[in-house]
């Protein structure tokens, strides 16, 4: 399953800056593991979205409620699940497995 997480800000901008540091290595450790494919902030500049990989909603539940900016009630957080029937075939097929792989 993929997810897609927003997170879109609800505090401050000086609140959100004095936790970013603390938010950028809770990404990288989830991002090292596998857990996240790819994260970053909005264009907007109004939050943040992160593409997650796994099978279990309440264990990425937990894992995003350890993040600094939910857990201090800094971000509002959208999450959206998707069981992709398509991939490019250059998309590892180990994050999406049941999808039909595509490629010229």
């Amino acid at each position: 399953m993929l997810f897609v997480i927003t997170l879109t800000n609800r505090a401050e901008p000086d609140a959100v800056h004095a936790q970013l540091d603390a938010h950028r290595a809770w990404l990288a450790t989830h991002t090292l593991s596998g857990r996240f494919i790819a994260a970053g902030p909005l264009a907007s500049g109004t939050g943040g979205l992160i593409v997650a990989h796994g099978d279990d909603r309440a264990e990425l539940d937990a894992v995003l409620s350890a993040d600094p900016f939910v857990a201090l009630d800094l971000v509002d957080v959208t999450v959206a699940a998707c069981a992709p029937a398509l991939r490019h075939g250059d998309f590892p097929a180990r994050w999406a497995p049941s999808a039909k792989a595509l490629a010229r």
